[in-house]
């Protein structure tokens, strides 16, 4: 009766310990600050200009070969080569702060960095 009784309790022991859960409480992690847009970027004439004509003097802009191109919605691969929008831009132009741009075939390409995607293509 006693080794009954000893695995009556060691089951009992055993089941609970299978019906036992641990919880494991992590923090969220904090909201980027990044933007991910979907659609074309919505720029007035002006600004397209303004935009377009401060890159071209940038001095250092280097270029993939003229055969590339890209449009609004494609992906830029990861190797594409992207800087950050100059100041003078971003202070007449605040949106445009979180935008990367390239420059192809003597267009402006503006890039979402977190999506890799087009989302503004300019020319003069």
């Amino acid at each position: 009766m006693t080794n009954h009784r000893h695995a009556a309790i060691a089951l009992a022991l055993l089941a609970g310990a299978a019906n036992a859960q641990t919880t494991v409480i992590t923090r969220e992690p904090v909201q980027s600050q990044t933007v991910v847009t979907t659609e074309p970027l919505q720029l007035t004439p002006t600004q397209r200009q303004t935009i377009y004509r401060t890159i071209v003097q940038e001095p250092v802009v280097e270029a993939p070969p003229p055969t590339v191109e890209y449009r609004v919605g494609m992906r830029v691969p990861p190797s594409a080569r992207l800087y950050a929008v100059p100041q003078s831009v971003v202070t007449e132009v605040p949106t445009m702060r979180t935008y990367k741009y390239m420059v192809v075939n003597h267009r402006v390409v503006l890039v979402d960095p977190a999506t890799s995607e087009v989302v503004a293509e300019l020319a003069d």
